[in-house]
């Protein structure tokens, strides 16, 4: 009888050691060549037919090999069911001096050594200790009012004019390169383009009044523009942004069209166009669903900082003890590519905070039976195919789009991804309930200053 004991030789590591006898894995040695020789294919002999003792002498050793190791897996794998051992990946074969010498002529006792990782009891921290704070962003009427104008233009028509008057006017330009007296560069860039009279820095702006198609007017780059736009500007032109040396290039600007944008008018036609899907009849419901839209934006922004604050107090004042040299030899050779030493030390504490993660991640599913069902993956799906798409859940009753979910649940990567995702967010979800965080009024400046603070301090 094959046995198995085992003994700690670590902070959560122990060595099993597993004993094989001749009776153990002898039977399944003579069943596996028997199998051997009427699956063989030998010149000579028909199918079915080869004797056992001429497979035994050609391929003998290596079936006695994989019978032996196959014994001591299912030995390994029983006793580990058995007594219920929570480990970290899989069990490592421990390399001894005496390492058994496999000789099918010789069937003995052999013994093999193995070490595991054992995953540690742990309590998740309490989170209704620890001070949050749930920021709630309210939208101004300077917010409301800067969507609305913006969405007004965006639904607008452009009309000719004969000049510049307004810094709203819309200027088409034609770019091109010249020196700083303004001879057009041989060679050089030229593009054309279109914007506002108002992305232009002041100094240049003021001098626009008055200037009608076909006017032409010198820049030099880095004076005409300030930073914002320069940036989107340079690149347009196909420059690094960053170059300072671009930045200070001179070029004539050629305007081809002046046109103004009439503001669409604040009536049903024009809330209809922006909303197909409700019936919106009056401005203040229009401005109403405006500043709904803003503040479930950022809703959105403030949940997932608060999210990811729970995160980094569950990771932080979660104490779990790790088998680390375990974890650092499984490093180096369980994974599909060895790594050297130096990779291990560098990687370690990066792994070991995912791990962390993971397990309280387990706990916390266990403990309060999340589940993730089918229905919510198509759910994801779909979610996701409208994201792309840019569509409303209106459109959803389309068979096209039941067959793209169908498609997806066949995908296995897509669902495992899928899986991880709603398990994680519902492991947010019901955390955050157990959260005591106070709701603190802010505007949107105080809420991105906070929110950047935090992510300095965790980088």
């Amino acid at each position: 009888m094959a046995t198995v004991t085992r003994e700690n030789i670590g902070l959560l590591n122990d060595k099993i050691t597993i004993k094989v006898a001749g009776a153990d894995y002898l039977p399944s040695f003579e069943k596996a060549l028997k199998n051997y020789s009427k699956q063989a294919n030998i010149p000579g002999f028909r199918k079915g037919m080869v004797p056992t003792g001429m497979i035994k002498k050609m391929h003998g050793q290596s079936v006695f090999a994989d019978e032996v190791i196959r014994t001591v897996e299912k030995e390994l794998g029983t006793y580990m069911q058995n007594e219920k051992l929570e480990i970290f990946a899989q069990p490592l074969p421990l390399a001894t001096d005496n390492a058994p010498k496999l000789d099918m002529n010789n069937p003995t006792e052999y013994v093999f050594d193995f070490e595991v990782g054992l995953k540690p009891a742990f309590n998740v921290a309490d989170l209704s200790k620890e001070k949050m704070t749930r920021y709630k962003v309210t939208a101004t009427d300077d917010m409301i009012n800067e969507e609305v104008n913006r969405l007004q233009v965006r639904h607008g028509k452009l009309v000719d004019r004969d000049a510049v008057s307004e810094d709203d006017n819309v200027l088409n330009v034609t770019f091109t390169e010249t020196d700083a007296n303004g001879n057009e560069v041989e060679g050089g860039i030229k593009k054309d383009n279109s914007f506002l009279v108002k992305y232009f820095a002041e100094p240049v702006r003021s001098t626009l009044t008055g200037k009608k198609k076909d006017d032409v007017f010198n820049i030099q780059l880095n004076k005409a523009f300030d930073e914002k736009e320069r940036e989107w500007v340079l690149s347009d032109l196909g420059l690094d942004k960053h170059d300072e040396a671009a930045a200070a290039k001179f070029f004539n600007v050629t305007i081809t069209k002046v046109g103004l944008v009439e503001k669409a008018e604040l009536n049903e036609e024009t809330f209809k166009a922006i909303y197909p899907k409700k019936e919106i009849k009056t401005e203040a419901e229009f401005r109403n669903e405006i500043k709904a839209e803003i503040e479930s934006y950022w809703d959105k922004q403030t949940k997932n900082h608060l999210q990811h604050e729970i995160y980094h107090v569950l990771v932080d004042h979660t104490k779990i003890e790790f088998p680390e040299s375990f974890l650092k030899r499984w490093m180096q050779t369980g994974g599909e590519q060895p790594k050297t030493q130096e990779e291990v030390e560098q990687e370690y504490p990066t792994f070991v905070n995912q791990l962390k993660w993971t397990l309280i991640t387990d706990q916390l599913v266990q403990q309060n039976n999340v589940e993730v069902k089918n229905e919510d993956i198509e759910d994801f799906a779909k979610q996701q195919l409208f994201g792309y798409m840019g569509m409303n859940m209106q459109d959803e009753e389309q068979p096209w789009i039941a067959e793209y979910i169908t498609r997806m649940m066949k995908d296995r990567k897509f669902v495992e991804d899928a899986y991880h995702r709603i398990q994680t967010e519902k492991v947010f979800d019901l955390v955050e309930t157990k959260v005591n965080a106070a709701e603190k009024p802010v505007t949107v400046e105080e809420f991105s200053k906070e929110a950047e603070k935090h992510q300095h301090h965790q980088h």
